[in-house]
């Protein structure tokens, strides 16, 4: 059994990218939830990653951070989970949109943290707005080029699919207008239990975390 270690669901958009590609996926797992912005946080990492940050995966002992690694690592180890498609060019290219999603979209990133639980369509995203429309034309370029076969990416659930439900999350609650394939594919992830399961654990958190909070500094 491995263990997840994982931070407020609410928040930590980087758990749910590791966290969904398991549970999407059968892989068992136990769970658990550290809580930002306290100090028991850094010190329950200690031992366990050199990044002293979550996600990080336990199998017996062995520990893997980063949620690409987790999910690379997930993916070797469970080969008939198809957490990759089968397909040579679109394994690459599930490959290529995870890592991108990995390293960039940092204007995104900044300016639409995510926030599960809260609904702010009214915060000015301008200086993300080329982020936005990055992500969505690649919603509808690699849908239309390998996503016949199912309502996700690359039509069965995968990886990729893992790393942009955060972005799925974050256009819903800063109210970022889509439509047609962009709409349809936020449907779908947010259709998938796992997803269902993360939002409901998030919302019924009901901790306040205010680094991560920046458009809302009281309660």
């Amino acid at each position: 059994m491995y263990t997840l270690v994982i931070a407020n669901k609410n928040y930590s958009s980087w758990s749910l990218r590791a966290w969904l590609a398991l549970r999407a996926a059968g892989i068992a797992f136990e769970e658990k939830r550290l809580n930002l912005d306290t100090p028991e946080f850094a010190p329950q990492l200690k031992g366990l990653t050199p990044a002293g940050k979550v996600p990080c995966l336990i199998d017996e002992g062995f520990s893997v951070w980063d949620s690409l690694a987790i999910c690379e690592y997930a993916a070797e180890r469970h080969p008939e989970a198809g957490l990759w498609p089968a397909d040579p060019r679109a394994r690459a290219r599930a490959r290529s949109l995870a890592a991108q999603m990995h390293s960039g979209f940092g204007d995104l990133r900044r300016v639409m943290p995510m926030n599960i639980e809260a609904h702010l369509p009214g915060i000015d995203v301008t200086d993300a707005q080329k982020d936005i429309a990055q992500v969505l034309a690649l919603w509808r370029d690699t849908r239309a080029e390998f996503g016949q076969a199912g309502p996700f990416l690359f039509g069965k659930f995968s990886i990729a699919d893992a790393f942009y439900a955060p972005i799925v999350s974050r256009f819903t609650t800063y109210g970022v207008a889509v439509d047609g394939a962009a709409r349809e594919y936020m449907d779908a992830i947010q259709a998938l239990p796992a997803m269902q399961e993360w939002t409901r654990d998030a919302l019924a958190e009901g901790l306040w975390v205010a680094q991560d909070e920046p458009y809302r500094t009281q309660r």
